[in-house]
């Protein structure tokens, strides 16, 4: 028993010293693995968003070809629509794809509304309900999605920027990330073809 307090008594300091850094060596492991979460929490929630748009221009031929087997719809209204999925599915950044994916949104929507203003038929046909239905139900999944997006890189960022997590931030190489921000002409509607139909 002697021994022993005569081996902390004399290694004191050294103890002390092994013991603050195995606390800051798992205080070190604890943070990085938090911004590492975060990170991916990040990813996984843009995914959603990607998968939503996904699923957004899946609905695209469905709905342009039961409009079309139900009435003679212009051609260039069609290709505007068909070409905002093309833009949306070309696109390689976050940004780029959000913009594209409200492009495309915006340009169904007003595809959508101009034909049942024009073809109040088409209010009975029970494939065109459906497909609108789920055409709505994805755009508001979309903006749930978006939402979520948002929250999970203002965690990350009030990570990134408080204390001690900003030292750890910088010494793994964790940078703060942007917002998603909605360029204010990009919610108007585009102009997809006359707006006419025949």
């Amino acid at each position: 028993m002697k021994e022993i307090k005569s081996f902390f008594a004399k290694n004191k300091f050294l103890i002390i010293i092994l013991a603050i850094i195995i606390i800051l060596g798992l205080w070190t492991v604890i943070a990085y693995n938090r911004f590492v979460s975060l990170d991916q929490d990040i990813n996984s929630k843009w995914s959603e968003v990607e998968n939503q748009y996904q699923r957004q221009a899946d609905l695209i031929p469905n709905i342009i070809s039961t409009v079309s087997s139900a009435v003679k719809v212009e051609t260039r209204f069609v290709k505007d629509v068909v070409n905002a999925r093309t833009k949306w599915q070309s696109s390689k950044t976050i940004i780029e794809k959000d913009q594209a994916g409200v492009d495309m949104a915006n340009g169904l929507g007003l595809f959508v509304n101009a034909v049942a203003e024009n073809y109040p038929q088409l209010q009975a046909n029970k494939q065109y309900i459906a497909l609108t239905d789920e055409l709505s139900g994805t755009q508001n999944r979309v903006t749930v999605a978006r939402g979520r997006y948002i929250e999970s890189i203002q965690k990350y960022n009030t990570a990134v920027k408080k204390f001690p997590g900003r030292i750890f931030a910088a010494i793994f190489g964790f940078s703060e990330k942007d917002y998603y921000k909605a360029e204010l002409n990009a919610m108007k509607n585009p102009v997809l073809g006359t707006g006419i139909l025949p």
